[in-house]
């Protein structure tokens, strides 16, 4: 049963008392502490601890303004223990619990300003906002410049730092930072401690990112794009601060951003869809249709038509409610596109249209109900604009219109998530990350699940058959297209990496496939779960997920750049049932070509299972109950 239990505390009002006695807020599970205080001049400081272990300390708080100079009027507090059913996700329910305090700040003695910062600690972590109601006198606009949050690491912290959303990944100090971080920042605690710096619910704002405090050592600073104006009553996003014992729980609790996101705004959402993907290159009828028929073949549920079917993406005359091939992609310009829809529909099989922010921008309000009239499935946003407070709002609109018209949304280049898809499920995708468009090594692909896939899905671009002794075309490999990880490596990222709107063989062609048996693992994957565990991993090294959807489960393991040894602990299967496992593994003396081998066996919720795994290797693993 649902709980929400909101108590009001006694107000506080003066500075001397409160600074006399923080204010205290544990988590649920009293792991998480966290503690605000306000100095004799009105400035504000916050420290947080888990499992009793220091993890920020002496931490200033405020914005551009509000940053001292504050009287403390009141000080409220909520909890609240809440389960809610996702439209499709990483698990079919999600917990949302938490400890709340509402603080009520003056801005001087003399004025009827007021900010209020809402702070939550849940046991996976504490998030924090600064709200503004408004005056007495109505709607009044606020300027925001600069966000002066601080987080006071302990020494000898250490972060892995991208300076940009499609970026690889240094483990760095908090010294000598090249840029400003990316967002979510994971950092390692001297006292072993795992914590990560996140944003939730930045829609109507700009981003911020992160940077080291000009004068503060061990201090990292919030960086805001640009400035916000915005009327009253708003709140700012959320400041997350993720906290775990050890890596693998960060990523097992990424469903914190989802709730501290509103619920679903869409009515009726039967005509959201998750599903596999696979794109059409050739921008051709019989290339297309072909297309058609292998994701039928191979139990795909879309087809992606790529930049291109419209004319040159970046030529701003470009128009997209009409297919006009651009001649670098097929000189021939023999694209019957509305004779490819009726035949894919025809087979069951939807399509995705890439659309560039230009033609975006300028026919958003013209294709949108062009593209619903089609029976377009749904749009590909190519190279929009991100980070600003204008065009942060735009895109957020624009997913917004899209779900107006029935229609799906995967955004590509830097746009990275922060929970916005729990309240516009239409949002399936984004990419945001470096995937196979740049072709990343394995060791790469074991930092993402404990950095970018915190703050949600993202669309990695699985491929197969691009690999230098596969390929066929040699004009591709001179273009350097080429795998760096295996056969099963990219196949079990189908599992270690979550994308409801899932592309796979992102650089093949129906005619690389060979009919290869393992295929029978992308055949069935699903896209979406009913419920996820991590089991092991460490950054940078290994992970290990398992994943479920009915009464079957998935399994995907992969390593670094270095051979590894697995122990796959089956305790998550349903006691007392036994499952046939079909294991993919990769095999040097595999006769098929891709070198991989499969094997079968029956296995319980005791079954401990050892898989060898070669260099920028991996292991997929289907199991499905016995009768």
């Amino acid at each position: 049963m649902n709980r929400l239990v909101f108590f009001i505390l006694l107000s506080i009002t003066t500075v001397e008392a409160i600074a006399q006695a923080p204010s205290v807020l544990k988590s649920p599970d009293g792991s998480v502490q966290f503690r605000l205080s306000v100095t004799v001049d009105g400035a504000l400081h916050y420290d947080v601890s888990f499992q009793q272990k220091e993890v920020m300390k002496g931490s200033a708080l405020g914005l551009e303004g509000w940053q001292n100079g504050l009287r403390l009027k009141a000080v409220r507090a909520a909890s609240k223990d809440d389960l809610w059913k996702p439209v499709y996700g990483e698990r079919n329910r999600i917990r949302d619990r938490y400890r709340a305090l509402f603080f009520t700040f003056m801005k001087n003695a003399g004025s009827n300003e007021s900010m209020q910062i809402e702070v939550r600690a849940y046991n996976e972590g504490v998030a924090f906002r600064y709200s503004f109601p408004g005056g007495s006198s109505g709607t009044n606009e606020i300027t925001i410049s600069k966000d002066l949050t601080e987080f006071s690491l302990p020494a000898d912290t250490k972060a892995w730092f991208t300076n940009r959303a499609q970026g690889s990944y240094q483990l760095l100090s908090l010294d000598k930072w090249p840029d400003e971080a990316e967002r979510p920042l994971t950092l390692k605690l001297p006292n072993g401690l795992y914590a990560s710096l996140a944003e939730a619910e930045v829609v109507d704002y700009c981003r911020t990112k992160f940077v080291l405090h000009p004068s503060k050592p061990n201090t990292i600073a919030c960086a805001m794009y640009d400035k916000v104006v915005l009327a009253t009553p708003f709140a700012t996003p959320w400041r997350v601060i993720m906290l775990a014992a050890k890596p693998t729980q960060l990523l097992q609790n990424n469903d914190l951003l989802l709730n501290l996101n509103p619920p679903c705004a869409i009515r009726n959402t039967g005509w959201i869809k998750p599903g596999k993907v696979i794109r059409e290159m050739s921008l051709s009828t019989k290339g297309a249709k072909d297309v058609v028929d292998f994701a039928v073949k191979r139990h795909l549920q879309y087809i992606h038509f790529d930049a291109g079917w419209y004319g040159y993406e970046e030529d701003a005359a470009a128009d997209a409610t009409r297919v006009n091939v651009d001649p670098r992609r097929n000189p021939v310009n023999d694209l019957d596109l509305q004779e490819v829809i009726r035949y894919a529909k025809q087979k069951g099989i939807g399509v995705f249209l890439y659309l560039n922010k230009k033609a975006l921008q300028r026919q958003l309000d013209e294709v949108l109900p062009l593209y619903e009239k089609w029976g377009i499935a749904g749009i590909k946003f190519g190279f929009v604009n991100v980070g600003s407070f204008t065009w942060t709002k735009w895109l957020h609109d624009a997913v917004k219109k899209c779900a107006q018209h029935h229609l799906m949304v995967d955004i590509h280049d830097e746009y990275r998530p922060t929970g916005f898809s729990r309240t516009y499920p239409n949002l399936l995708t984004q990419e945001g990350i470096r995937g196979n468009e740049e072709m990343p090594d394995a060791t790469h692909n074991t930092v993402l699940p404990f950095t970018r896939f915190l703050c949600g899905p993202a669309d990695y671009t699985i491929c197969y058959y691009h690999r230098p002794e596969l390929k066929k075309r040699l004009a591709e490999t001179q273009n350097k297209k080429v795998l760096k990880t295996t056969s099963v490596h990219q196949m079990a990222l189908s599992v270690v990496y979550y994308s409801p709107l899932q592309f796979m063989y992102w650089y093949d062609k129906p005619e690389d496939s060979q009919e290869e048996p393992e295929l029978e693992f992308f055949d069935r994957v699903p896209t979406v779960w009913d419920d996820t565990k991590v089991l092991d991993g460490e950054i940078g090294q290994y992970i290990s997920v398992a994943r479920k959807s009915n009464n079957e489960w998935f399994v995907g393991s992969i390593t670094n750049n270095d051979a590894r040894d697995l122990k796959i602990n089956c305790s998550f299967l349903t006691p007392g049932r036994k499952y046939k496992a079909t294991i993919y593994y990769d095999d040097p003396a595999s006769p098929v070509r891709t070198k991989v081998s499969m094997k079968q066996m029956t296995v319980d919720a005791s079954t401990v299972l050892n898989g060898r795994l070669l260099p920028s290797g991996g292991e997929a693993i289907w199991l499905r109950p016995v009768n």
